[in-house]
Order: C-alpha cells, then sequence, then structure tokens
C-alpha cells in the first residue's frame, strides 16, 4: 500500500504522530517527580540527559523511554495497516517534528534523538541498535552527551545504506533535521565548552 492508495489514514496517522511527539515528556515527567521545569535549568533542552541533570536516573529513564515510545508507536501502527516505507518514513519524520516544534509547548520542544530513537527501532531496527551502540561508547568515553548524539545520528545514513538501504532518505532527513538542532552544541563543541553529565 502506498502513500495514494489510502490518503486519509496516510493524513491521520502524520498528524497522530505529531500530536503525540508534541507531548514533551520531559516537562511532564518532571511535573509528576516535582523536579523543576528541565527547560529552565541546565541545558535548557526537555530532553532525557537534561532531565538527569535535574532529577536524577529514574526521571531521566522514564523520560527516555515515554520520548522514544511517542515515535515508536505511530510507526508500528503505520505498519500494522500495511503502509509503505514512504509513509512509515514521513509518519517518523512527523513524530520527530512533533517534538522539535511542539503544538502544545507554543512550538519550542526538543531536540528529537529518543524520538527517533523510538521510530528508527520500529522502521529500521538493525541501523538503529548500530547507532546506540554508537552512542553508547561515545558517551562512554567522552561523558558529551550532545557530541554523543551528533556521531550516532551522521553514522545513521552510512549504516542504513549498507543494512537497510530503503531507509535511507528517512536517515538523511533525521541527520539533517537533528545536527541543525545541534547547532549552538556544534558551536560550543569547537569552542570546548560543551559540558557532559
Amino acid at each position: 500500500m502506498d502513500v495514494n492508495s489510502n490518503p486519509l489514514l496516510t493524513v491521520l496517522l502524520c498528524a497522530s504522530a505529531y500530536l503525540a511527539g508534541s507531548v514533551l515528556f520531559a516537562v511532564v515527567v518532571c511535573r509528576y517527580w516535582r523536579l523543576p521545569d528541565p527547560r529552565a535549568l541546565g541545558s535548557g533542552n526537555p530532553g532525557a540527559t537534561n532531565v538527569y541533570r535535574v532529577g536524577g536516573w529514574q526521571p531521566a529513564a522514564l523520560t527516555l523511554a515515554l520520548d522514544a515510545f511517542k515515535g515508536w508507536l505511530p510507526v508500528w501502527l503505520a505498519q500494522l495497516a500495511d503502509l509503505s516505507i514512504l509513509v512509515q518514513a514521513i509518519v517518523a519524520l512527523c513524530a520527530v517534528t512533533g517534538h522539535m516544534i511542539p503544538a502544545f509547548f507554543r512550538f519550542k520542544g526538543g531536540k528529537g534523538v529518543a524520538t527517533a530513537l523510538g521510530a528508527g527501532l520500529a522502521l529500521a531496527p538493525l541501523t538503529t541498535l548500530i547507532m546506540a551502540a554508537i552512542w553508547l561508547v561515545i558517551m562512554w568515553r567522552w561523558r558529551i552527551s550532545a557530541l554523543a548524539s551528533l556521531v550516532a545520528i551522521i553514522s545513521g545514513p552510512v549504516i542504513s545504506a549498507l543494512l537497510e538501504p530503503e531507509t535511507l532518505p528517512l536517515f538523511g532527513l533525521l541527520a539533517l533535521l537533528i545536527v541543525v538542532r545541534h547547532r549552538n552544541n556544534l558551536i560550543r563543541l569547537a569552542q570546548g565548552r560543551e559540558t557532559g553529565l
């Protein structure tokens, strides 16, 4: 089934993916834990790494799981509906875009790494697991989340081209989006000012 064979379902899934992505679980989890708003402390990014800085590993792990889930679920639903890889990739991008430009938080969101992780696990699990392994190695060595995220996401198009080439356009676009969202981190990395955990 392609994008033209069921356009209504495609639009519904894309809209649902964007709205799901628009839920910033870093903010929700911190409110539940009665922690400060992660957008006001640390790096100011509503993501799992900053939640770790604000409240420790438990709320950070929950944030990571929920942000990944909101990327995984819409893609899984698209697969369940037997929609094409193209549609699944578009749905994945809508979820990540929702996290970056959330409708529920004045269009000021996060960097989309965890949401991309969840979407990638649904659509291209082998590529995504290798990227996650790269993230872990870089994080273990240098303890800088932005560096680990950038290296992992930039490796995505290369890995997908070798192992799951039908998903190369998705990983190429994700890499572009996430690198742009990390532009301030790139400047700080170049200046040697980027902080670790």
